[in-house]
């Protein structure tokens, strides 16, 4: 991929207007052909990016920056969140107030709430559930097996991925009703780049399935204040019903936020990473092979060889493919000046198909995760869940998740699949288009 080096920084700070050498700008003409061409989104990113890592693009009446390179990334996420702030959330029609879309104190005191849920003590309180919800999905792969029933493979690490978080919130596994109506979370999430841009008209559109995802939502919220903790204890959402009791802003309909947000986060991100994963797998059968030789069941080295593979299929599809910013005050990014007003977007995903820090970008190599100097070592050269304070809070579970599940389906059966989608679709996440049919046969 091209590349362009930008200006050298200045040695000492200076003021946005101070004279810092602006950030290159696509030209209008190349703007109007990708615009006759009917080019998608993702096209029009690659092009700027060719540009350098940090490069401009007037599409409306903001400049917009696309943001790649590492340094810069680290500098617009982790360094000034405060100066790159999160605006409204395409997905609000869905999560709502949920610290997903939230921001300023509301998004401070929100995540503060959630964040020692995930992390340490929190942590180890969801490994019995996950555990379970793994355990679940190999019996029913087992009786796959047997039968030679097609599933799809998509659907189906859709619904461990459902069933996990679902014991996570309320402390009870996954219902059928509830599954079947959950299931409108995903039709929704396909529909979010589509909808109308008037909020009204958006929220009409999708009336019927917020209207199914409010009650089963309102079901769980109910069933936690009367029924209490279910049978591994209590769950997030009693977490969040006890903050009610002494903090006026978790009313009922913020708690269906926070719920419905954990739901969306907690599980559409996690099964399109293993419907990816078993994807690769099926084009390079050595790299299963090599994990599972890697060591024995359940010990170190066959964990941190499938973590690699998860790794490096996140490095391809990332979490969160495209994190848009908003520039509040002026600034130099690496020596590059951006105007208050300047909306940003930084792309994981093109950062990670760099062929300056990952070599070979679109091929798909587990060992840059296991061999010793085959990573980039700056912060901001992977970043599949974002990084700093927006990062997702939601990384060390999944990790465990899509662990736990793959160190039990990888040794003991193998998916034949049928069909293969065409490739990416990207809103939301970037998924595979379309099913992905398969019949289960054991190894």
């Amino acid at each position: 991929m091209a590349t362009h080096t930008p200006p050298t920084a200045p040695s000492a700070p200076q003021p946005p207007g101070a004279g810092g050498p602006p950030p290159p700008e696509l030209p209008a003409a190349d703007v109007d052909r990708w615009r006759a061409e009917g080019g998608g989104m993702v096209d029009l990113l690659r092009l700027v990016q060719g540009l350098g890592p940090v490069a401009a693009v007037r599409l409306g009446p903001q400049p917009t920056v696309l943001v790649t390179g590492p340094e810069a990334v680290q500098h617009v996420l982790a360094r000034h969140p405060d100066r790159y702030v999160k605006r409204s959330h395409r997905a609000r029609i869905l999560v709502g107030d949920g610290v997903l879309s939230a921001s300023g104190d509301a998004w401070k005191s929100q995540r503060k709430l959630l964040q020692s849920q995930f992390t340490g003590p929190g942590m180890r309180r969801f490994e019995q559930r996950i555990d379970l919800a793994a355990d679940r999905c190999a019996d029913r792969w087992a009786g796959y097996a047997r039968t030679g029933q097609e599933v799809d493979l998509a659907a189906e690490m859709r619904h461990f991925a459902l069933d996990t978080i679902w014991r996570a919130l309320t402390g009870h596994p996954l219902d059928d009703r509830s599954a079947d109506e959950l299931a409108t979370i995903g039709r929704v999430v396909t529909a979010l780049p589509v909808l109308p841009a008037d909020a009204v008209d958006a929220q009409a559109a999708v009336a019927e399935e917020l209207a199914r995802i409010d009650a089963v939502a309102l079901r769980a919220i109910d069933a936690a204040r009367t029924g209490g903790p279910g049978p591994h204890g209590p769950g997030l959402l009693h977490v969040l019903l006890d903050a009610a009791a002494d903090r006026a802003e978790y009313t009922d309909r913020l708690i269906r936020d926070e719920l419905v947000t954990l739901m969306v986060a907690g599980h559409e991100t996690t099964a399109t990473t293993l419907t990816w994963l078993y994807l690769f797998l099926d084009r390079h059968p050595e790299a299963l092979e090599g994990a599972l030789a890697a060591g024995g069941p359940e010990s170190p080295e066959r964990r941190a060889a499938i973590q690699a593979l998860v790794s490096e299929t996140l490095r391809l599809y990332p979490v969160a493919w495209l994190l848009p910013r908003h520039a509040v005050e002026g600034d130099l990014i690496t020596g590059y000046r951006v105007e208050a007003g300047t909306d940003v977007l930084v792309s994981p995903y093109l950062t990670h198909r760099d062929a300056q820090l990952w070599p070979e970008p679109d091929r798909f190599d587990p060992e840059r995760f296991t061999a010793p100097g085959r990573r980039p070592a700056h912060p901001g050269a992977y970043l599949p869940f974002g990084i700093g304070a927006r990062a997702c809070l939601g990384l060390q579970f999944a990790v465990r998740e899509t662990t736990a599940l793959l160190e039990r389906l990888l040794p003991a059966y193998l998916p034949r699949l049928r069909a293969v989608p065409p490739g990416p679709v990207f809103d939301f996440t970037v998924r595979p288009d379309g099913p992905v049919p398969a019949v289960i046969t054991k190894r």
